[in-house]
């Protein structure tokens, strides 16, 4: 049996798990990019339309499903385990910093905050931050960068959406 294009993306969005690439289902479904977007669109109009207790988001680079946000309140019983507490002020200057300078030292990150930059390991506990690789200066520091759980968590398609900087100043984003 063929299915039509809609029933293979929402099928393939349910069962990734995580956002699907454009191009991703371009290769599932025998269609160029353009053409994709176009039939992703129409799925997510359709999902609207009729109220199926779905909607697509772009985010990360590529499509997911979620459940609406008029909706999600209802749900709450049925959600598994309590959120994280939220991140401290610090994990949050800790994180901008690197989400805006990746890849980035511990020592830079700390020269740019004016202190400690401790919070990078809570970071990588809840997979916001990883290590990248490792610098050429001396002792070869790593070098830390954002994760794809970052731009989940964020609701960002790429670091290019990320509010941009007023000049070379985290003023603006660090300490409240």
């Amino acid at each position: 049996m063929t299915y039509p294009p809609r029933a293979v993306i929402g099928a393939a969005l349910l069962a990734a798990g995580r956002p699907v690439a454009a191009r991703e289902l371009a290769d599932i479904l025998s269609l160029d990019e353009a053409a994709t977007r176009t039939e992703v669109a129409a799925f997510a109009g359709a999902l609207a339309e009729h109220g199926l207790g779905f909607a697509v988001e772009e985010v990360a680079g590529g499509y997911r499903l979620v459940v609406p946000p008029g909706l999600a309140g209802s749900l709450a019983p049925l959600l598994a385990p309590p959120a994280l507490p939220a991140l401290s002020a610090a994990a949050l200057e800790v994180l901008a910093v690197i989400a805006y300078r990746q890849p980035v030292t511990r020592a830079e990150i700390e020269a740019m905050r004016g202190g400690s930059a401790g919070t990078v390991v809570t970071l990588q506990e809840r997979e916001l931050v990883k290590v990248t690789g490792t610098s050429d200066a001396v002792g070869h520091p790593l070098l830390y960068g954002t994760t794809e759980r970052f731009l989940l968590e964020f609701g960002l398609g790429s670091l290019a959406d990320l509010p941009p900087l007023q000049g070379e100043d985290f003023a603006h984003l660090l300490r409240g």
